[in-house]
């Protein structure tokens, strides 16, 4: 051993020759005691708060994550009444009452549904068709689902307390024919099933209508209670009493309620279906488990460094100074570990930067491109419409006839104006518009437009024939919008009806529950209905459309709260139909 390394040990060492062995011992050991003590005490609170923390988290993920998949089902079932309300089978069924193959065609629906069951009911309120064959010939008159779905004209969704405990949740919607009311169509769905897969976890989870009583419980006794009084009562061997018997004051975190003298985790969000409302309670348990396990090895750690204590007071610098070598060689292997892992990390974060820049520069291009073809469609017809305005303006002031070629100049500016008006409005093919509505009279909309139209009607000899009705029609909404529909639904009928001998193009506006302006032409009709009304669909040839028209009017029809419908016509041609909410006499719609 060289000199140096025996001057070192001797100068570490000498402050503990002149005392006792028992001394250096005892001192060692009272300093591990005040460490363990220390470090126990710490690491209880810090890891408590961070894995209550970490808990409450995952629970309220959960909870998102269940009245996510709730509200999901709820959805997907309120289509169905709307769908089977039009089934012509069903309807012709409830016409001619003959039931036979009803049944059966409930069942194949189901299947696909997913749906608890489906029940046809006639105009008595007597079941003729179920999935579940024992409920037929069932009387429903009574039946608020039953009731309720014949007064409305909507979708109607009924929460039914069973007798057998429980509730069941229906939605119904009348079916009609020749506004005649046939019969109900009732679909139930299944939301039990949710009960069960949150039975399978450590969380009790309920679920509560907008008066507050439970209609969704993993504890069935819950069930038709307030939360209060269903707190109040001794539950069964589940998983809210393993929570409370898991559940001790040693947590740092406040508790979020009390529930038989035990503090548990409570959680709440709404759903946003009917004032609904999901609360679930967490237990603790598996927190207790970690922060013990920690401290376990923490003590663990401590009685080794007491004993390696002892040995290391009776060995000399080599083992010492050997100890500190290989902790100095281990804190340069972590020290490196550590660089090349932040590194890697800094390599990571400049490659996401970069894919993140090129997907937002590529959603912009995507946008640009798109807004940049609905701009080119819109603009086709008042720019054609110029066209025409300003050759005649120039035969006219060949022939010195000026006064005549103002007038062609003045259609010019108010044509600019409109394109103007054209492109502030084409932000409503993405959204809907935030303009206020102001009451419009159809049949001066229709005036203008066939004026827009007018170069193309002259030129093409189409007959038009219109069928109006002596009252103004006036329904609620933008009426350059409103406009800019009917120009697209009228050059859609002149466009199809160029390769016809005698164009004919017939207009009918009729006003009733609500206003409604039918297009029908005599051309060869539309070979593919379902794909209508889809963005960039057209027959047409390339340059002369892009597909974004009857897009683009559907999504302002829409906006006004009706509805643009097409079907092919049995004399042949197309028929399009634009159906608004009509605007009463005391200024309100009167249909939604």
């Amino acid at each position: 051993m060289s000199s140096e390394v025996r001057s070192g040990w001797s100068f570490l060492t000498k402050p503990f020759r002149g005392a006792p062995l028992g001394w250096r011992l005892r001192l060692a050991v009272i300093f591990l005691l005040i460490a363990t003590v220390t470090t126990v005490y710490v690491t209880n609170r810090l890891l408590t708060d961070r894995f209550t923390e970490s808990t409450r988290n995952r629970a309220e993920v959960r909870l998102a994550l269940y009245s996510g998949n709730l509200l999901s089902e709820l959805r997907r079932n309120a289509i169905v009444p709307q769908l089977l309300a039009r089934d012509p089978t069903l309807i012709s069924a409830l016409q001619s009452s003959d039931y036979s193959l009803s049944t059966q065609r409930l069942i194949s629906f189901v299947e696909e549904i997913g749906a608890a069951s489906l029940m046809l009911l006639d105009g008595d309120g007597r079941t003729v068709a179920a999935t579940d064959r024992a409920r037929l010939g069932e009387p429903h008159r009574s039946s608020p689902y039953f009731i309720d779905a014949v007064r409305a004209n909507s979708t109607i969704f009924t929460v039914i307390e069973k007798d057998s405990g429980g509730y069941s949740f229906v939605y119904s919607r009348r079916m009609e024919a020749n506004a005649e009311v046939l019969g109900v169509i009732v679909v139930e769905v299944d939301l039990q099933k949710f009960e069960r897969a949150w039975a399978g976890i450590s969380d009790a989870v309920m679920v509560t209508d907008s008066t507050g009583t439970i209609i969704l419980s993993t504890e069935p006794q819950w069930r038709g209670l307030e939360e209060n009084a269903a707190l109040l009562r001794q539950p069964a061997q589940g998983a809210i009493q393993r929570a409370i018997r898991a559940t001790t004051d040693w947590t740092a975190l406040p508790p979020d309620a009390y529930l038989q003298g035990e503090a548990v985790m409570r959680m709440e969000t709404r759903i946003p279906f009917r004032g609904w409302k999901m609360t679930s309670f967490t237990t603790y348990e598996s927190i207790r488990e970690k922060v013990n396990s920690v401290i376990a090895l923490e003590i663990m750690g401590f009685a080794i460094l007491l004993a390696l204590a002892f040995y290391a007071l009776s060995r000399r610098a080599t083992f010492r100074m050997a100890l500190f070598q290989r902790e100095s060689a281990e804190l340069r292997a972590l020290n490196s570990r550590l660089k090349r892992e932040i590194a890697e990390r800094e390599r990571v974060e400049k490659t996401l930067e970069v894919a993140e820049q090129t997907l937002a520069q590529s959603s912009k291009l995507a946008a640009l491109g798109e807004m940049s073809a609905a701009v080119s469609h819109e603009l086709n017809q008042p720019l054609a419409a110029m066209k025409t305005y300003l050759a005649g303006a120039r035969l006219l002031l060949r022939r010195n006839r000026p006064e005549e070629a103002l007038a062609s100049f003045g259609r010019i500016d108010g044509l600019i104006e409109r394109m103007g008006a054209i492109t502030r409005q084409l932000k409503s093919y993405a959204r809907k518009g935030a303009d206020t509505f102001s009451p419009v009279n159809l049949s001066e909309a229709l005036a203008a437009s066939l004026s827009m139209m007018e170069p193309q009607l002259r030129q093409r000899h189409v007959k038009i024939t219109q069928i109006l009705p002596d009252e103004p029609v006036s329904v609620m909404g933008d009426r350059m919008r409103i406009e800019q529909v009917m120009v697209n639904l009228l050059r859609n009928a002149l466009d199809a009806t160029k390769s016809v001998a005698e164009p004919d193009v017939e207009i009918i506006l009729a006003a009733g529950d609500t206003a409604v302006l039918t297009v029908r032409d005599n051309g060869y009709g539309i070979e593919n209905i379902e794909n209508l009304f889809e963005p960039f669909y057209t027959t047409k040839q390339p340059g002369d459309g892009v597909g974004l028209g009857l897009a683009i009017s559907s999504g302002i029809v829409n906006d006004h709260g009706g509805r643009l419908t097409a079907r092919n016509s049995p004399q042949g041609g197309a028929v399009f139909e634009m159906q608004l909410p009509i605007l009463g006499s005391d200024g309100l719609e009167a249909a939604e």
